[in-house]
């Protein structure tokens, strides 16, 4: 059920103190349907208390993740989005509020970081109690909810996958965004590697500050050529989050014994909704190999989605790894922006323009009036109560 914030009010006003309670109200980003950034809404749900499960831990929500997979999944590209209308988000930090039976190493007021297929862009949720993690008191919820996926991503593509080593290099597209930055710093860990980093040129200071290595302008130069220069051989290692004919790129540019790692499509995202030409040219121009050819190469490839691994022990160990990272300050998520869940459309335009350098964060916390709206809206527009009254009048008709 939704309803507005009046609403809600008045009528736990009217019911018992038990009712009172029982009862919860909660801000959340719904997916109402696949196409353009109106497609999400912002709802204010009330329902009953949760009651947890065993294993369970009801989280109430500070800081969530924006990542390109919600970019995919709003367009309806995301396979592990569940069908609309769904609440979005796979990360997020906060502070337990309730556990449930066997709950053992988690209790009420511990900050924690949560992962979750989707969900997490709401003020209150219930997640499994696997897939939360203690979060130093050194480190803010903007920071958490900016480590987990990023720097899982990077970190299990960089030390399980190709097993970077000193003296190697690695080429590492979307340097400036929240997986190039974490892949950057992961990098800097190790002695003596050389990272190539594709950026538009006004990030290039602040990426070779971050430990980039060659930064190039993908816009103006031909990073192969440009590479070349530099590495006539090429390079070790290839992070292709872009697919399509950057993939057959990076794998020429492996040197013998190196590796490419494809995790994700981005060419396919060239505009607000799906773009069925651009899907096709991404297709037409994917890297097609034998393993005769990969055998004559001496080169390898592979394939990594997070969302994927179901190997919680795998998940816990390198979490553990990256928070002991995180105290010794070798890491430090790169904030770049956080926006309301009022201004959730801004914050998913920024990313797909790619103007963010680092995490670009969401606030559950409601807007104050007096903050001057980063979004198109009238100045002091009540998103949240336009949103609702429509959900509500449109379950009426």
């Amino acid at each position: 059920r939704v309803c507005t914030r009046e609403l809600c009010t008045q009528q736990e006003s009217e019911g018992s103190p038990a009712a009172e309670e029982k009862t919860l109200s909660w801000r959340s980003l719904v997916l109402t349907g696949y196409g353009g950034y109106d497609k999400i809404k912002l709802q204010v749900k009330t329902q009953s208390k949760p009651q947890l499960k065993a294993g369970e831990v009801l989280l109430r929500v500070k800081a969530c993740g924006l990542n390109f997979a919600e970019l995919l999944g709003r367009q309806g590209l995301y396979d592990q989005l569940p069908n609309p209308p769904v609440t979005m988000g796979m990360e997020g930090a906060g502070v337990i509020e309730a556990v449930g039976e066997d709950v053992k190493d988690r209790k009420v007021g511990d900050r924690v970081i949560a992962l979750s297929r989707s969900g997490m862009w709401q003020e209150v949720v219930v997640v499994s109690a696997d897939r939360v993690f203690p979060m130093p008191e050194e480190m803010s919820f903007e920071e958490g909810a900016a480590l987990l996926i990023n720097y899982l991503t990077a970190y299990l593509m960089l030390f399980e996958m190709a097993n970077v080593k000193p003296g190697k290099s690695v080429l590492i597209h979307m340097a400036a965004g929240g997986v190039g930055i974490a892949a950057t710093q992961l990098c800097q860990t190790v002695q003596d590697v050389t990272v190539f980093g594709t950026a538009s040129a006004s990030k290039h200071e602040t990426i070779s500050q971050g430990g980039v290595t060659h930064p190039i302008d993908y816009r103006t130069k031909d990073y192969v050529e440009e590479i070349r220069k530099i590495s006539p051989n090429g390079v070790d290692i290839v992070l292709d989050p872009l697919g399509g004919s950057d993939t057959q790129k990076g794998f020429n540019l492996l040197k013998p014994m190196g590796m490419l790692i494809v995790f994700g499509a981005a060419n396919c995202v060239t505009g607000q909704k799906k773009n069925l030409l651009a899907m096709a040219k991404t297709w037409y121009n994917q890297l097609s190999l034998s393993t005769l050819k990969l055998m004559q190469a001496n080169k390898a490839v592979s394939g990594f989605h997070l969302g994927n691994i179901t190997d919680e022990q795998l998940i816990t160990r390198t979490m553990d790894k990256l928070v002991e990272l995180y105290r010794q300050g070798k890491i430090k998520p790169h904030i770049d922006s956080s926006y309301h869940f009022e201004e959730v459309a801004e914050a998913m335009r920024r990313m797909h323009e790619r103007l963010n350098i680092g995490k670009v964060i969401l606030l559950p916390e409601p807007k104050k009036e007096e903050e001057k709206p980063k979004s198109n809206a009238e100045p002091g527009e009540n998103v949240e109560q336009k949103e609702a009254t429509e959900e509500v009048k449109a379950e009426k008709d």
